[in-house]
């Protein structure tokens, strides 16, 4: 840390210092710290060793007034903020974020935007350049977030592919449909024919792919898909647990239920224990995502596992990228099989 000249108080290093350090001009500092172009690598590190030496930090708010960047991330939830604490994934994912923006020096900013005053005040927010680009994690059809970034210009990545935007937006997502036909079939090959489903909500890719894999796995077996074996849920664990009542009525023979998330399958799971079905004697059960519900249900689950670390990895590449100047992309990564106590 430098010495200033008054009382001995130490001040905060400079690009002036760092200049000095590395025997460069404050020039090639200032284009190393804005990516480095047109500068030779034996400058390029001796600048960087200069900044470890001294301690310099990048004036974040005046890098911003020269590149016309925030230098930050919004991650952007569209649900009601109770979904961010109760849902695990959510929290993971944005784990997963922050850690793959350190590695490049950026800021994640959290953005919760559950009602439609809230998602007008962020796009507002966001489209007036206060982040960079936006990792939008849950997607609605009719939502139109994602279309108003999009004709905004903002760079823009979806975890899970948008329903309606086609190739207009970046996405990264884990294959649903081939997730949820493993565990249909994993269902199959343990004798279970009446198999119920509690699907996500209808509105969102994964509750849309997932309930298609259930179809096409049972239409390939020969077996009945009957509608009175289908219940709709949110994601959500009370969902789950309604769901699951719901099938129990209008088919009080079921063997098995597919459950689109491990956070209803714990709802399922206690509306089973409720009605005096033993997991996975009289009823198996299967999840989707290999959260830590998973591991804390009574009995853990049997899912399908999503490659979190991977999907953040990627999200973060892909909006940098994007936000680098290269053209929208997607991601689809392959899921896992988890077998455990519940089937």
């Amino acid at each position: 840390m430098t010495m200033s000249n008054t009382g001995g108080r130490r001040r905060p290093p400079t690009i002036h210092d760092v200049a000095r350090e590395a025997g460069v001009s404050r020039g090639t500092v200032s284009r190393v710290l804005n990516g480095g172009h047109y500068v030779s690598p034996a400058a390029q590190e001796a600048v960087n060793a200069a900044i470890r030496r001294t301690g310099y930090v990048v004036n974040r708010h005046a890098r911003s007034l020269i590149t016309g960047r925030s230098d930050s991330v919004g991650f952007l939830l569209t649900e009601p903020q109770e979904r961010f604490f109760e849902d695990p994934n959510f929290n993971v994912l944005l784990r997963g974020c922050t850690h793959a923006l350190a590695a490049h020096d950026v800021p994640l900013l959290l953005m919760l935007a559950g009602t439609e005053d809230e998602r007008r005040r962020i796009t507002r927010y966001i489209t007036a350049g206060h982040v960079d680009g936006v990792l939008l994690v849950s997607s609605h059809s009719g939502d139109p977030v994602a279309e108003e970034l999009r004709e905004a210009g903002v760079p823009l990545v979806a975890c899970g592919k948008p329903i309606g935007m086609g190739s207009k937006v970046s996405y990264v997502a884990a294959d649903d449909r081939d997730g949820a036909r493993d565990m249909v079939r994993h269902l199959l090959s343990l004798g279970r024919r009446r198999i119920g489903m509690v699907t996500g909500p209808l509105d969102t890719p994964g509750g849309v792919e997932r309930l298609a894999g259930y179809r096409e796995v049972l239409a390939e077996a020969g077996v009945e898909a009957d509608d009175r074996l289908i219940a709709s849920g949110d994601y959500s664990r009370a969902s789950g647990e309604a769901g699951a009542v719901r099938l129990l009525e209008r088919a009080p023979d079921v063997d098995a239920v597919f459950v689109a998330s491990d956070l209803m399958a714990q709802g399922v799971l206690a509306a089973l224990h409720k009605a005096g079905r033993r997991v996975p004697e009289d009823v198996s059960v299967g999840g989707f995502d290999d959260s830590l519900a998973a591991t804390a249900a009574t009995p853990a689950l049997t899912t399908i596992r999503q490659p979190w670390d991977r999907i953040s990895a990627e999200m973060v590449r892909v909006l940098l990228a994007q936000i680098g100047g290269e053209d929208p992309a997607a991601v689809i990564l392959p899921t896992e099989l988890i077998r455990r106590e519940s089937a």
